[in-house]
């Protein structure tokens, strides 16, 4: 007798997985929280994160928008300028540090104050692309960026739920110890090689700051759990000096260990397995679109079904509730992240 014999199916990959259609293989995830339609979620993270708000309110649960668009934008508008992308018009928080640099604003750490120009219109730095062309003045940039660092604020003290996705673990950051989500000079600014430097984090630095980013919302809100994702999107450029397939493997890799150090033993931090139904070998890459980096609408919705399939009784107990007053997610609009993914406009500068 040896402790083997009496593991479940699941436990083998002949019986889990081998012998089954990739469609047929089940759970995935055994979610350590029972999410209600009535609890309050919120949602940020890289350009993935985007597709689980909508996910969520598709299937008539309370996504938590602390900053809501105005009543006179129409859909397209509402896009166009960031809204309902998460939870507050953050735009996307690549790294760990970023999202501990967020949390610390909320709780009252200054700001730096520093603007970007270009072609007579003002750029927030810490969300070059929130307004299409730029804010019109510089006391509207800083208005508004109060505005949704309050947002975030109240999404934190509100939400039952955190959810949030790690994307990067390259980051750029100013001299001053304040950080970019995107390297200057690439989706604005200007670029000095004397002010801007690169890291690429390791394991350390980036459970440090997803701990003490945490640990600080916990102190906002201390009835708040969490669930962890990694994005399965591959990176679209990388400063690292490795091959982008090697350096995208690393930066997932570590992310993937972060979020396992951290969720697991922890009763009030769980993670999804978003990365492994997408990259794993039994998917095939069939839910990448052809540049195989992009997530196909199909494999979002893949994924999602994993994500809410522990939910049945309060999606179907909800479901009147969403048909009738919850907006719907159309396919065509599942593979979207690109449109809110500033890191994917570094494909410009390809040689």
């Amino acid at each position: 007798m040896n402790p083997y014999e009496s593991l479940p199916d699941k436990a083998f990959w002949k019986t889990a997985v081998g012998s089954r259609s990739m469609f047929d293989i089940e759970q995935l995830w055994q979610p350590k929280f029972k999410l209600r339609p009535s609890d309050k979620i919120a949602t940020y993270g890289s350009c993935f994160a985007q597709h689980i708000g909508k996910a969520l309110r598709e299937r008539g649960f309370n996504w938590l928008i602390t900053e809501p668009k105005p009543p006179n934008l129409t859909a397209e508008q509402s896009s166009l300028f960031n809204y309902d992308v998460f939870s507050a018009r953050t735009a996307n928080i690549y790294t760990t540090s970023l999202l501990l640099q967020w949390v610390k604003w909320a709780q009252g750490e200054e700001v730096p104050d520093i603007f970007w120009e270009q072609n007579n219109r003002f750029i927030d730095p810490f969300r070059p692309k929130i307004e299409p062309h730029g804010f019109e003045n510089l006391d509207e940039l800083q208005r508004l960026r109060k505005v949704t660092i309050n947002a975030f604020r109240h999404s934190v003290e509100q939400a039952n739920y955190f959810v949030f996705t790690l994307g990067l673990t390259e980051s750029w950051t100013d001299k001053n110890d304040f950080e970019y989500p995107m390297c200057p000079g690439t989706v604005a600014g200007d670029f000095d090689e004397n002010q801007h430097l690169f890291e690429n984090q390791s394991f350390d630095q980036i459970k440090s700051n997803l701990e003490e980013a945490l640990n600080r919302m916990r102190k906002m809100n201390s009835k708040l759990k969490f669930i962890l994702t990694v994005s399965p999107v591959p990176l679209t450029a990388t400063n690292s000096g490795q091959h982008v397939l090697v350096a995208t493997m690393r930066s997932k890799s570590i992310l993937r260990s972060v979020a396992a150090s951290l969720s697991e033993g922890t009763d009030y931090i769980d993670y999804f397995p978003s990365y492994e139904i997408i990259n794993s070998t039994p998917f095939k890459g069939a839910f990448f679109e052809p540049n195989m980096r992009s997530v196909n609408p199909h494999g979002v919705e893949f994924v999602m079904s994993h994500f809410f399939c522990n939910f049945e009784d309060a999606i179907n107990s909800s479901k009147e509730k969403a048909n009738t007053s919850k907006p719907k997610v159309k396919q065509s609009d599942a593979n979207r992240q690109d449109e809110h993914c500033e890191e994917a406009l570094l494909d410009a500068f390809k040689k």
